[in-house]
């Protein structure tokens, strides 16, 4: 084990501008001698990554897999869209997003060498971003969509229905692109989001000049209303907005969803 404590790190940190991680890894890799490590930095060219880690990974991309009943969706953040539709990046994205089907979400960790490989290469702040994996039970359906701008995904979805087809998953994955909702259910916003939300609304009718006691009727109205746009069993089916997605699914249920977006 490499002789070297919490100090050697924070020294090295401060010296050539890198994050914990690096600076760990490079007194590791030299047996914990300050110097050597130093140099070590530069020949990666992690010397200046430090500089790097506090711009914006805005951009980046998403890469979905399907393989039977289980499905996973993968984001890697970059800088640049022009690094974002990069040969390497959209390879490493699909290869990360096959492991994690196969392996669950901690395999994402086995690619931390080829991550680290990629920010050097394309001299950009390059991360990992959200993760996540369905094993769908064996009598539910199972939908994954991406929707591909310039080449690239920047919207991927999983969908879990019970008691529905395929198409009808696929279905309520393409609305939840357009859509974007937050929840499933109003039962699933958090309370402290519902207390703030009607203390605002309360607010706002309340400078709206209107009377006191109206005051709590109207901002349940709104209230509901802020439920059907960010709620999806209450959002407007997109091919028919007069339709709720809880009528368009009928006796078919939404088990659970998730969506990724970058860009």
């Amino acid at each position: 084990m490499a002789d070297f404590g919490a100090k050697d790190v924070q020294a090295l940190r401060q010296a050539m501008g890198v994050g914990m991680m690096d600076a760990k890894r490079a007194l590791t890799e030299n047996g914990g001698d300050i110097e050597a490590s130093k140099r070590w930095l530069f020949e990666h060219g992690l010397a200046k990554m430090g500089e790097r880690a506090d711009r914006a990974s805005s951009h980046g991309a998403v890469s979905v897999v399907r393989e039977g009943q289980t499905a996973a969706v993968v984001a890697i953040r970059c800088e640049t869209d022009f690094v974002a539709k990069s040969p390497e990046f959209t390879s490493l994205l699909d290869d990360l997003a096959h492991l994690v089907a196969a392996k669950g979400t901690e395999a994402a960790a086995e690619r931390t060498d080829a991550i680290d490989s990629l920010r050097i290469s394309l001299k950009e702040n390059i991360q990992v971003g959200e993760v996540h994996r369905f094993e769908a039970a064996a009598d539910s359906v199972l939908d994954a969509y991406v929707h591909l701008q310039n080449g690239r995904g920047v919207n991927g979805i999983l969908v879990e229905l019970t008691g529905g087809d395929q198409s009808k998953a696929h279905e309520v994955a393409l609305h939840i692109a357009f859509a974007r909702p937050e929840w499933l259910s109003r039962d699933d916003v958090p309370a402290e989001r519902v207390a703030d939300e009607r203390e605002l609304l309360a607010n706002l009718t309340r400078n709206e000049g209107k009377p006191e006691a109206a005051i709590p009727k109207i901002v349940d109205g709104r209230l509901g209303r802020f439920f059907k746009e960010h709620c999806l069993l209450e959002q407007g089916y997109i091919r028919d907005p007069k339709q709720s997605i809880s009528q368009f699914l009928g006796d078919s249920t939404v088990t659970r969803f998730v969506q990724v977006v970058v860009g």
